[in-house]
């Protein structure tokens, strides 16, 4: 796909396609849709971060809001070395003496009238996050130094940042911070829905596995741990894969031991219970 804006050809990004669905906890996801919503047209979409441990399917509850609003979804990963150019636009030389300009997944988002999901954002720096402030509010617009043009986003184009609250991301400068509203929380689920999201994830899998499975992980909840659903699909998914390679000769029990301990460490044995003969 490309695009020309102010005589510079921008070759746009692919939208990204997942086969993933968002499993119970409704509010979360009308919440999101919500902040999203125009209630005048003198309004505009807020722009919301979804905060939670780590795995509990933040990224994939913002995929499966932009479904709903039936738009594409354009999903950049933040990092500890993303750039202003890495959120924009970025030069790539192509043939001799000459530039091809490449529109990132969030300035592809913009144009086309979709949603981005900025993953991780607090992984960034406050100078990738300035580059991004006239967008957060509402100029709704980007500049790129690189490429020296400005670019205005679509009035459908939606934004959401996923963010872990772990100790191994920067502190938003308040001007960000303020930008970025509301603050939509998503915790671990309940127990029917956290075995909701390993059915859906592993519908070939045993139910007394999965059964045994969500009972470790609520217990680990229970006691402050950050083991998620997606920690849950591993343990599964591993204890099926040592039963292939056991030819079931091994007790599943401790197939399903066996695969916590290469999953989380030893130390996560202590939320499980006597081992079922499954």
């Amino acid at each position: 796909m490309i695009t020309e804006i102010d005589g510079v050809t921008l070759h746009l990004a692919h939208p990204d396609e997942l086969d993933a669905k968002w499993v119970g906890q409704d509010e979360p996801l009308r919440q999101l849709l919500a902040a999203w919503m125009l209630v005048s047209p003198a309004d505009t979409p807020m722009n919301p971060r979804l905060v939670g441990k780590p795995g509990v399917g933040k990224t994939t509850l913002a995929y499966a809001a932009s479904k709903q609003l039936q738009r594409e979804a354009y999903i950049l990963q933040a990092t500890v070395d993303t750039r202003p150019e890495d959120l924009l636009v970025t030069p790539v030389i192509e043939g001799e003496g000459k530039l091809r300009y490449v529109a990132s997944p969030l300035v592809t988002a913009m144009l086309r009238g979709a949603v981005c999901i900025l993953d991780e954002g607090n992984r960034m720096s406050e100078k990738s996050w300035a580059s991004l402030a006239p967008l957060l509010d509402s100029r709704r617009y980007v500049e790129s130094i690189v490429a020296g043009i400005k670019i205005k986003a679509h009035p459908d184009f939606r934004f959401v940042t996923t963010m872990n609250d772990d100790a191994s991301t920067f502190d938003l400068p308040e001007y960000i911070h303020s930008r970025l509203q509301p603050q939509i929380l998503i915790d671990f689920p309940e127990r029917d829905e956290e075995l909701l999201i390993l059915r859906e994830n592993l519908p070939f899998a045993d139910e007394q596995i999965l059964e045994y499975v969500t009972d470790f992980l609520q217990r680990a909840h229970g006691n402050d741990e950050r083991y998620s659903a997606r920690d849950g699909v591993s343990i599964a998914r591993y204890a099926m894969k040592l039963g292939k390679l056991h030819e079931r000769s091994a007790p599943q029990g401790w197939l399903i031991e066996q695969s916590i301990i290469h999953i989380l460490g030893e130390e996560a044995i202590r939320y499980t219970a006597p081992l079922p003969e499954l």
